[in-house]
């Protein structure tokens, strides 16, 4: 286990370089000035002369790529150009909510969305598997935008029952805080919970036709035992693959639902920079967002042989 797991952090290393590599480059092959579009078009000559010394445009490619690499070894991202701050000071200061909002839609996709995907797989062929997998295809094919607009108008304003959208601080109340989380974890959670039900219930289905499933009933297993240890336990790896790249794209992801919902998270701060042509907040967001696609497959790698011994080999 330890060989493997130091294999998979070998091979993740170079991928994380290349894919800071491609991130920084696209501040150089991108067609136009960056300076003069982030300046826009009131800037003056000696404006936008300043700003593209501020992003190290007028030092070579060579010399401001090994500059970058030392910086984000140093965990610094750069400085906004807006307000002047470290943009990981700007993205610590939001990631709490971020990573509140995708680890509640998170834990609402594993307790209902992996049962349910587990009830249809074995009970498929039946009106359990018919209901569920018809409320999978209508979680997937609605638009997000459209169901968080309806919910925010229909139980934030016409019933009144929450808080349409805003955020309030853990410091001022448990239950204030959650209130403000309760629309969106369950919009979005619904909608990636739909996924996650076919994938279980596909993988169920699958192994229930495998001779090992056939042969532990014919040994006389009980019912209980062939679904949680043999079944379940080898449906597994393709759910984790799910969960990990959902969790990451949860996080990717919160721009949209942070807008419409107003939570002052990472999303809300990339739209904000995305307005004002603030490339460096813009540059640390995808940066992170790409190293935390490559953490999180190698989580999910590792994570593979510790439930099937057999990929260890």
């Amino acid at each position: 286990m330890l060989a493997y797991t130091l294999r998979r952090v070998a091979l993740s290393i170079p991928t994380a370089l290349m894919v800071s590599l491609i991130v920084f480059s696209l501040l150089y092959i991108t067609p136009g000035d960056p300076a003069s579009l982030m300046a826009g078009m009131e800037a003056s000559v000696e404006e936008v002369e300043a700003l593209r010394e501020a992003l190290g445009l007028k030092r070579g490619f060579l010399v401001r790529l090994k500059e970058f690499y030392w910086d984000l070894a140093h965990f610094d991202l750069g400085t906004s150009i807006r307000s002047g701050k470290p943009v990981s000071e700007l993205i610590m200061d939001r990631a709490d909510v971020t990573l509140t909002l995708a680890l509640m839609m998170q834990t609402l996709m594993i307790v209902v969305g992996i049962p349910l995907g587990v009830l249809a797989g074995y009970r498929h062929n039946t009106w359990v598997d018919k209901s569920t997998m018809m409320l999978a295809v209508v979680g997937m094919s609605v638009p997000g935008f459209w169901v968080a607009f309806m919910a925010m108008w229909l139980v934030g304003l016409k019933l009144a029952w929450l808080p349409p959208a805003g955020y309030v601080p853990l410091s001022d109340g448990v239950w204030p805080f959650l209130q403000r989380f309760i629309l969106p974890v369950t919009v979005n959670g619904v909608l990636g919970m739909a996924f996650l039900m076919r994938i279980t219930r596909s993988s169920i289905v699958e192994l229930m036709r495998d001779d090992f499933v056939r042969t532990a009933r014919a040994k006389g297993v009980r019912e209980p035992v062939v679904l949680f240890r043999h079944i379940l336990k080898n449906a597994t790896p393709p759910i984790l693959t799910v969960l990990g790249l959902g969790f990451a794209g949860l996080v990717t992801g919160a721009v949209i639902t942070e807008a419409v919902f107003a939570l002052p998270g990472i999303g809300l701060l990339l739209a904000s920079a995305i307005s004002a042509r603030d490339y460096p907040i813009i540059q640390g967001f995808v940066l992170l967002c790409s190293l935390l696609y490559v953490l999180v497959n190698l989580l999910v790698d590792i994570s593979y042989a510790a439930f099937d011994p057999r990929i260890r080999y």
